[in-house]
């Protein structure tokens, strides 16, 4: 079973709950969820950063180390 068919089944059991109490712990992992992503510190880089991972892609490119976008297209069909 693919990532996103497992997500529509979870979708689909949601909608058919009749139990408050099971959706009030679902609501519960959502919302600690969220407050866990949303409480991530994000730093902006420095020109120094910026430059320095132009640099490393730049090399991975000649080394060959991309995908192109049909492959990157072909492997999103699976998510």
């Amino acid at each position: 079973m693919t990532f996103q068919s497992r997500k529509l089944k979870a979708i689909d059991f949601i909608l058919s709950l009749k139990d408050e109490y099971l959706l009030n712990k679902i609501e519960s992992v959502i919302k600690t969820q969220n407050n866990e992503y949303s409480n991530q510190e994000l730093n902006p880089l420095t020109e120094e950063d910026l430059i320095e991972r132009a640099k490393e892609s730049n090399e991975d490119y000649l080394a060959g180390r991309f995908k192109s976008q049909e492959q990157l297209e072909k492997e999103a069909k699976n998510w």
